[in-house]
């Protein structure tokens, strides 16, 4: 479970953090006045629209909307999840991050299972080029055509034949020989250690930044099986890594399609002959979470498959894990292979161009879906038709409502020819399109705060009617200024990160978009503000009085309930 930290300790990391430093490592940035700007990297364009503002730490994209400050920028653009990219900003700035009592479920440390998967691909890489018995290893990676450069590029390595080669390297304490237990490098049985892979050509696996976190390795003789992946770890699970993603985005910072394959030389294979962006799954099934990464990842996912029917029966699977995620947003397609043939093989016959065109001919996932459902079934008849709509209406119920799956059910009332089918889809609400933020006075005063906490100075102490408008926006808005009452010097981004892990994180981001203040001057901002608090306290004061004077004439009111209503009755509403 991702560890929470404490928002002073988040707020200290972001005013450590220096912003351009971070987006221009990625991205190509100009100087612009007090801005820089530069092409978003979260969408297609031409013209720069990307902005990122030193002076508030934060960057915003006025083309797709893109917007947030340093830590979201990692989450975002290296799709880390939270906690990694606070770790990666820690490391940046040189700031330990919290892991006891100060951080919440901060979780385990497990920088030495990292320092020793790390070490262990170390040795491995080093045996292919230095053990007298890696030659058989050598040779087999030649025979697959693989290029020495291609083999530094992926980390390959080799396993020694033998029982305790790590053991011996960095197993000399029962210490240590847990730890590699634990790191899926030694197996226990009967009371006794040994080395996992032994005797094999060893692919290192990576996580997202670049980490190893376990190995693939085939096997060099006739020991089974051919294949074995290391077990599940604290930092490996194969439900969640895919095999090559990291290379790909480190070919490509954003690739444009990632092609999903079944073993770990399909994908070697095809970034040497010039497909740097495949990727496998690790001896699974493709899961909701391998669907999941991938859909962040790229604009494209293409399956890749043996044409047999066993390759259908795995396509079919796939297509089960994709469709609840399948919004149309992504082109999703099936690639079917000839058979007999794999990527590996078949690239190296036809070359990178012939391959490519394949790819952009596989067949889409509605018309994979359907030609599946008509398969075996005469269309003639109407039990056929109606077989084909009982099948189909499962698969088109799990996927998120929306046009893509509008226009598939419609698709689907036209092969069965059904009005009812038609029916059932116009029955269905149509989908609402997102509604753009509304700024009442509560929402504007906030969103010209977070813009700059120091307006809060400007705010008169007195009076505070508005505090009489009992809901969320105005609940916020005292908490908001309650926090800067406290920190009085604090930045921007640092209260907007107050609220991350809260139930109000999600407001707090949208009202922090600038683009919201486009149309105001930066001159006018301060004024914008006051006269929001000053409609604020006019709605309040109106809703006190209302107030006492519905008490007045019920139950009575206090002696200081009199005074107070006198003094609202002197006030203009």
């Amino acid at each position: 479970m991702a560890g929470k930290f404490p928002p002073d300790f988040r707020a200290q990391l972001l005013d450590r953090i220096e912003i351009t430093e971070i987006v221009g490592a990625r991205v190509q940035l100009k100087k612009a006045g007090g801005l820089f700007k530069g092409l978003c990297p979260f969408h297609s364009e031409k013209t720069p629209s990307f902005v990122v503002t030193p002076s508030r730490q934060t960057y915003h994209c006025f083309g797709c909307g893109a917007h947030g400050n340093a830590i979201d920028f990692l989450i975002e653009h290296d799709r880390l999840e939270f906690r990694e990219a606070i770790e990666e900003l820690a490391q940046h700035v040189g700031l330990e991050v919290p892991s006891d009592g100060d951080a919440v479920q901060a979780g385990p440390d497990l920088k030495p299972l990292y320092a020793i998967l790390d070490q262990a691909a170390a040795l491995y890489r080093q045996q292919l080029h230095e053990h007298p018995q890696a030659r058989q290893a050598v040779d087999y990676l030649r025979g697959r055509g693989l290029s020495s450069e291609i083999a530094a590029r992926f980390g390959l390595g080799f396993a020694p034949p033998g029982w305790d080669f790590l053991l011996k390297r960095m197993g000399t304490t029962r210490e240590e020989q847990a730890r590699l237990e634990q790191a899926g490098l030694v197996i226990e049985r009967d009371g006794r250690r040994y080395d996992r892979f032994r005797n094999r050509v060893v692919f290192p696996i990576r996580d997202r930044r670049g980490r190893v976190i376990g190995f693939g390795g085939r096997v060099l003789d006739d020991t089974e099986p051919k294949y074995l992946n290391s077990p599940e770890s604290p930092v490996f699970h194969k439900g969640r890594e895919l095999f090559g993603l990291y290379e790909a985005q480190q070919a490509n910072r954003q690739p444009t399609r990632l092609i999903v394959t079944e073993g770990y030389l399909d994908v070697i294979a095809l970034a040497q002959f010039g497909i740097p962006y495949a990727v496998a799954t690790l001896g699974t099934a493709t899961t909701p979470e391998h669907l999941s990464r991938l859909l962040r990842s790229a604009p494209e996912i293409l399956f890749c498959f043996d044409g047999d029917r066993a390759g259908r029966r795995a396509a079919w699977k796939a297509l089960e894990t994709v469709l609840p995620q399948a919004t149309g947003q992504q082109t999703i397609r099936f690639l079917f292979l000839p058979e007999g043939e794999d990527p590996d093989t078949l690239i190296r016959q036809e070359g990178q161009a012939a391959f490519e065109q394949r790819l952009d001919g596989a067949t889409l996932l509605s018309d994979f879906l359907f030609d599946q459902l008509q398969a075996d079934r005469d269309m003639n008849s109407a039990e056929g038709r109606a077989a084909l709509d009982a099948a189909a209406q499962p698969l088109l119920r799990s996927m998120p409502p929306g046009t893509f799956r509008d226009l598939l059910e419609r698709r689907l009332a036209r092969v069965t020819g059904s009005p009812s089918a038609a029916r059932r889809r116009s029955g269905a609400p149509a989908p609402r399109a997102p509604v753009p933020i509304q700024l009442t006075p509560a929402r504007r005063a906030i969103a010209l705060l977070l813009d700059d906490p120091q307006r809060a100075a400007q705010i008169r102490a007195e009076p505070e009617d508005w505090r009489e408008l009992d809901n969320p926006g105005t609940q916020l808005l005292a908490d908001l200024l309650d926090c800067i009452a406290r920190q009085p010097d604090i930045s921007s981004v640092a209260l907007c990160e107050q609220w991350r892990e809260t139930d109000r994180g999600a407001i707090v981001a949208k009202l922090s978009n600038s683009a919201l203040l486009a149309h105001i001057p930066p001159e006018g901002r301060g004024e914008e503000l006051t006269g929001a608090i000053e409609r604020l306290n006019r709605e309040g004061l109106s809703k006190l009085r209302q107030r006492l004077l519905a008490k007045a004439g019920s139950e009575g009111l206090s002696t200081d309930e009199q005074a107070q209503l006198r003094r609202t009755l002197k006030r203009s509403p």
